[in-house]
């Protein structure tokens, strides 16, 4: 990429757009649009080939997708297969109609089978049943790896799909229903402090920012309480309060923060091309191209809870409800591949985490 090639982030507002965005602009790309979804519709066919018949982008990052965390992912499980189908293909075909040079793809994590040896290579990919809860949208984003070999391999377009591991940021979305379990811990720490400490200007500044339904902060206490039992927020009569999290707190996982991956997507359509990754693995038949992006180290989901707590300054009892969804148990990323490319992690989960929640009180405060 030329620093003043075109250079078009789709989701450019969102956890993983809004950092590309970013680290493009810290290293002087000067030609980068995005489009809002009020401006450009991304499951609209026609609407996608006529911006980019008008725009001709010369590159292309695609991180738009509708995303959300377990309990999204169990409700709305036709929205998370049909909607990511209809941006990735309209997406990734206008870019083959326009010429658009090179495009990134991201995926998931999720697209790898439940129980997949640990940690994760990319040739685990198909080679055992998905995980139930997040099924439909790891269909989708395992469709959007192979139409960008296929493309690749029909028509000598140059696309690379990435696979990123679990992710928070700046720009993360702290939505209770939709939200992934970072952020949302992180929110429901925020609102539990707030409320063994009776600062309820806290709560209501937090829920006119972010509405849950018809609940905001000019509802009354009593609405706003029930609001946060729903969500396992739960004060004692003595002001204690109590924070009953899904599943066990076994499961171990792995986090990056977004500006590192940004940070990977950025260097990697700077350096690696299609065939580079093909010519290295001297494939017979051309498949599980994409490259996994993370950090390489895990802990569990209870651990993961323990740093929210110390970071927020929440004192509360922390309970486990182990009759709802785990999920997966392990899903640690091998990053071999990335890492002999030669790019690793930077920010520790302990300093990102820290760095978010700044930014979380800061937005509250208005800064």
């Amino acid at each position: 990429m030329e620093k003043q090639s075109k250079i078009y982030v789709a989701g450019h507002r969102g956890l993983v757009g809004s950092a590309i965005v970013r680290n493009l602009r810290s290293k002087g790309y000067t030609n980068i649009i995005g489009r809002t979804h009020k401006e450009l519709d991304l499951t609209d066919q026609a609407a996608v080939r006529k911006f980019f018949e008008e725009e001709r982008p010369e590159y292309v990052f695609l991180a738009a997708a509708h995303v959300g965390g377990i309990m999204a992912n169990s409700i709305y499980r036709a929205d998370f297969i049909l909607i990511n189908l209809q941006i990735q293909n309209n997406v990734i075909a206008a870019s083959k109609e326009t010429g658009v040079k090179k495009l990134m793809f991201l995926g998931s994590s999720c697209i790898y089978p439940r129980m997949a040896p640990q940690p994760i290579k990319e040739e685990a990919l198909l080679t055992d049943e998905l995980e139930y809860t997040n099924e439909p949208y790891a269909l989708a984003k395992i469709a959007g790896i192979r139409l960008c070999e296929s493309m690749n391999l029909q028509y000598g377009t140059n696309y690379i799909a990435v696979m990123p591991t679990n992710l928070y940021g700046p720009a993360d979305n702290y939505d209770l229903v939709r939200s992934h379990v970072l952020p949302a811990m992180i929110r429901k720490m925020h609102l539990g402090h707030a409320l063994e400490e009776g600062k309820w200007d806290v709560i209501r500044k937090d829920l006119n920012i972010r509405p849950v339904g018809e609940v905001n902060g000019e509802s009354s206490e009593a609405e706003i309480k029930a609001l946060l039992e729903k969500y396992g927020l739960k004060q004692a009569a003595d002001g204690s309060v109590v924070l009953n999290l899904w599943g066990s707190g076994k499961p171990l996982r792995e986090f990056l923060h977004s500006d590192d991956m940004a940070d990977a997507c950025v260097y990697l359509m700077e350096k690696v091309d299609f065939k580079d990754i093909v010519d290295a693995r001297g494939q017979k038949e051309v498949r599980n191209t994409h490259i996994n992006i993370g950090s390489g180290t895990e802990l569990t989901i209870a651990d993961l809870a323990g740093i929210v707590k110390e970071t927020v300054g929440f004192r509360g009892k922390i309970e486990w409800d182990a009759t709802k969804p785990d999920g997966t148990p392990r899903k640690l990323m091998d990053v071999s591949r990335l890492a002999n490319l030669g790019w690793r992690y930077r920010i520790t989960l302990p300093e990102g985490i820290a760095g978010v929640y700044k930014d979380y009180v800061a937005q509250q405060a208005g800064k």
